[in-house]
């Protein structure tokens, strides 16, 4: 069986990703799929070990969710809406950046470029990137509508721009793309507010809105959502500055080591994870305590207590395999932009979208509890839609791409 495993390796070469596929493994008694790079080890495969229905399953529906979405924008560039038949009619720069980074093997990667452009063509004087482009090619630079923002901008415009951007040329090694807007990246990195600590800032006298699937919430002071997309998306930008040799890679270090170094000032030790902010809205964040962990600035210790807690408090977070942002004890925000009932959509509703980052980290206290998860949320699409957030007899925004695009990462 060896030398025959040996055989098919050599003989499966695909020269376009210098993959080998070892067919022999591909009906192994997991129901995995496994790719084989050149040293025989597994770079992609179905890691939590699902039904291949459930895994096929999940590819079509993501697919069709990224084909439905798409609305043809100014000058004939084909745009991805958040939804998945086309009623958003505008490009989110958010959005955009989850559908690239966990989906973007399933679109074409032209439409990718030609979506950059579109937004980052928007960018204001002041270095501020569009929240979203509409089908008119019109940049909106807050949430809320045109005529009637709820702040100036949204914090987190820069940091998924840049993220969105590396993240594509990450995918297909386009250097020319990266040495291009790499200028125009950093000041969108550099028109945030950000303290001397380097944590991003949200003034309680003039709020901005933050984090944008929080963005109805008015967390102010220093903010834990922001503050790590700020961190990624300077390491980020760090690494390709260094492998491209592009720009002054010593800017975007000094920047996210400035986070990794301040970021304490939000933990809550008693509790063993992160405040959401220091000022308004100083609650437990579930979902912005796991994406620290996530994006690899938290200590063994501290990933250990936030998993802990995580599933200490599942029952208290999730539903159907979605997550709330607060526990069912602590209920509902602080202080909001606008008002929402307790229960629906960011005060207490269930979302799919941290599932990417977010599932993995059951398993480190409870090995199995990940699988369960995600196979909850694949029956609960299966039998009730895609949707952005649910509770009961509660469901918002049908057909809502990122829903799937997340979860359909954890399936690959």
């Amino acid at each position: 069986m060896e030398n025959r495993r040996k055989f098919l390796k050599n003989a499966l070469v695909v020269a376009a990703g210098s993959f080998v596929v070892d067919l022999s493994l591909a009906k192994s008694k997991s129901n995995e799929y496994e790719i084989i790079d050149i040293e025989g080890k597994n770079v992609n495969s179905n890691p939590y070990n699902l039904a291949l229905d459930k895994v096929e399953w999940m590819k079509e529906a993501t697919l069709k969710q990224l084909k439905g979405c798409r609305v043809e924008g100014a000058g004939g560039t084909w745009i991805h809406t958040p939804d998945g038949v086309g009623n958003y009619k505008a490009l989110w720069t958010r959005d955009s950046y989850y559908m690239v980074e966990y989906a973007g093997d399933l679109m074409d990667p032209e439409e990718i470029k030609a979506s950059i452009y579109y937004l980052i063509n928007g960018q204001r004087e002041d270095g501020c990137i569009p929240d979203r482009v509409n089908a008119a090619g019109l940049p909106v630079y807050s949430p809320g509508p045109p005529n009637k923002p709820m702040a100036d901008h949204a914090l987190d415009n820069g940091p998924f721009m840049a993220m969105m951007v590396c993240s594509y040329v990450n995918q297909y090694n386009d250097k020319e793309l990266f040495k291009e807007l790499e200028p125009k990246l950093l000041r969108g990195l550099e028109q945030i507010r950000v303290k001397e600590n380097g944590l991003v800032y949200n003034d309680p006298k003039n709020p901005e809105c933050v984090y944008g699937f929080t963005d109805i919430v008015m967390k102010t002071g220093y903010l834990l959502f922001s503050s790590l997309l700020y961190f990624k998306a300077n390491l980020e930008m760090y690494k390709l500055c260094q492998k491209y040799q592009i720009g002054n890679s010593s800017k975007y270090r000094r920047r996210y080591e400035y986070v990794r170094q301040s970021i304490h000032k939000l933990w809550n030790e008693e509790a063993g994870m992160f405040w959401a902010a220091d000022k308004d809205c100083k609650q437990i964040d579930i979902w912005g305590s796991a994406y620290a962990v996530s994006v690899g600035i938290t200590s063994e210790e501290q990933t250990q207590r936030i998993a802990t807690y995580l599933v200490e408090h599942y029952d208290e977070t999730v539903m159907k395999g979605q997550i709330r942002h607060l526990t069912k004890s602590e209920g509902t925000w602080d202080k909001l932009f606008k008002p929402r009932e307790e229960g629906t959509y960011q005060n207490g509703a269930y979302w799919a979208t941290p599932l990417a980052w977010l599932l993995p980290i059951y398993d480190k206290r409870k090995p199995g509890l990940s699988k369960k998860t995600l196979e909850d949320v694949i029956e609960d699409f299966q039998q009730n839609g895609i949707n952005e957030c649910i509770n009961d007899g509660y469901v918002k925004v049908p057909n809502f791409v990122v829903s799937a695009t997340n979860v359909y990462a954890l399936t690959r």
